[in-house]
């Protein structure tokens, strides 16, 4: 396996808790392994939940837990100068207008407690296909058409190719472009990663079926760079209640844990407890646990 560049890819929407910090750890170990190097790519363009606060903490606590990378900003200023999403606006814009040239797309303008009235799993099954609303009406979504997708190729870590996947019903006709017109995530990160030529992309296990999306919308792009992206999947770290851990969930913050006067040590400890694994101290003690998980 041949690997030239992975990332770091967290969003200033809350501070950095122990399951960024976990999926962080596991694309240093992998990078190291494969001589990868590593982007740091903030992905900022959710301009209603982004705080510059958030954005000097992804910075302080890289620095704090000495995890280096080897791309991308080194503090807020040079951050919003240079390698804010904003900057590669005319790149969404144009798989946008290719998005709707291609026919991948239909409006909806369905809200969340309609999508709720009518199928109370909350998944949207393509009730509007049918209504054929303009794509330029105003307060419409963008939704991928996905019964123009068969199956889907996903290359995982560390060497598996299985090309009998479909999409899931919890994803089957994601948003594109939202109402306020701005890309989402699915379209975004697919075109960033393109842009600075990540060929191994670490996330966790919440994400699948966001890679599936990535993955059938980059075939129907002939984005075909991107279907030879790698993809892992890690463990999610789960809080007392069992829930995903959440940067709403304060405790869980690292901010919060070294303002408590807690060192590095203490915080790999304490993500030695979530995982189950009590020998994890340091940053090479988290690798040979980790390393041994994907044996």
């Amino acid at each position: 396996m041949n690997f030239n560049l992975t990332r770091f890819a967290p969003t200033p929407s809350g501070f950095l808790h122990l399951g960024n910090l976990y999926s962080f750890l596991a694309t240093k170990v992998l990078a190291e392994k494969h001589g990868a190097k590593i982007l740091l790519r903030i992905d900022d363009l959710d301009q209603e939940r982004y705080r510059e606060e958030y954005v000097h903490d992804i910075f302080e606590t890289l620095d704090f837990l000495e995890l280096e990378y080897d791309l991308g900003p080194r503090n807020l200023k040079e951050f919003e100068v240079n390698w804010s999403q904003k900057h590669r606006i005319s790149l969404y814009q144009d798989a946008l207008e290719e998005i709707r040239e291609k026919k991948l797309v239909f409006a909806c303008d369905c809200s969340r407690k309609k999508i709720h009235e009518m199928d109370s799993s909350g998944y949207y099954l393509g009730h509007c296909q049918d209504r054929r609303i303009p794509l330029d009406r105003k307060e419409v979504t963008w939704r991928y058409n996905a019964l123009e997708t068969d199956f889907v190729s996903l290359k995982s870590y560390p060497n598996q190719l299985d090309n009998s996947l479909i999409l899931p019903p919890d994803i089957a006709f994601f948003i594109l472009r939202k109402k306020d017109l701005q890309p989402t995530y699915q379209l975004t990160s697919l075109i960033d990663d393109l842009h600075f030529g990540v060929n191994l992309v670490v996330r966790g296990q919440d994400l699948y079926s966001s890679t599936l999306a990535q993955l059938a919308l980059a075939e129907k792009l002939s984005k075909s760079k991107f279907l030879d992206t790698t993809f892992y999947h890690h463990q999610l770290l789960k809080g007392p209640k069992k829930k995903k851990l959440s940067k709403s969930e304060g405790a869980a913050a690292i901010q919060t844990l070294r303002k408590a006067g807690k060192k590095p040590a203490d915080i790999y400890l304490l993500l030695g407890e979530y995982v189950g694994e009590q020998s994890i101290k340091d940053y090479p003690t988290f690798r040979n646990y980790f390393m041994n998980r994907i044996k």
